[in-house]
């Protein structure tokens, strides 16, 4: 099969490859709803060595820079009580944590999670959290440029592989928000 964007030599409907994904993305892309059929999912296969975006775009495709988006997770907090969500931005850009996170989720004070609390909840390695399989009740906060996009590469779990999606499909994730100005320059 050949990848809708970037150059892959390993492209296969994720579906076919559940075994290439952490549990809880497999099982997402296992039990998918949407409009989107589940085999539009890509899983690429990538060396983690080029996971660097200067080395990964040189190697995979300069096409990818502009349709790439990272998913982070952020924490909120507000007298006492902690909440996580999870935000996906284009990779030119950068959460605004501080301003359109802290809003939305009625903290005080929003910043980013701790790399052991991100995969610690998530079920997924650094460097590859994706919005496929987050846990459940998270809120999912989507830049709308990322939703306008007719692919996205994203993590696959894992930080070898990623995942090509549609870019409508975001907006139909469980708990989905997609906000104006969430990914600043």
């Amino acid at each position: 099969m050949r990848a809708p964007i970037g150059h892959f030599d390993d492209a296969r409907p994720a579906p076919a490859c559940l075994d290439e994904l952490t549990g809880p993305v497999a099982d997402a892309v296992r039990h998918w709803r949407g409009s989107v059929p589940a085999e539009r999912i890509v899983y690429v296969d990538t060396d983690p060595e080029r996971a660097d975006t200067a080395t990964f775009v040189e190697h995979y495709g300069q096409d990818l820079l502009e349709r790439s988006a990272n998913c982070v997770v952020v924490s909120g907090k507000r007298g006492g009580e902690s909440s996580l969500a999870a935000c996906v931005v284009l990779s030119t850009t950068r959460v605004d944590v501080n301003g359109v996170v802290r809003r939305r989720l009625g903290a005080r004070k929003a910043s980013f999670a701790s790399m052991d609390t991100a995969t610690g909840e998530t079920g997924m390695e650094y460097g590859g959290i994706t919005p496929l399989g987050l846990p459940d009740g998270w809120p999912l906060l989507v830049d709308a440029a990322v939703v306008d996009l007719p692919y996205v590469l994203v993590g696959s779990g894992r930080r070898r592989g990623k995942l090509l999606v549609p870019g409508k499909a975001f907006a139909e994730l469980p708990h989905a928000e997609v906000l104006e100005g969430l990914g600043v320059s």
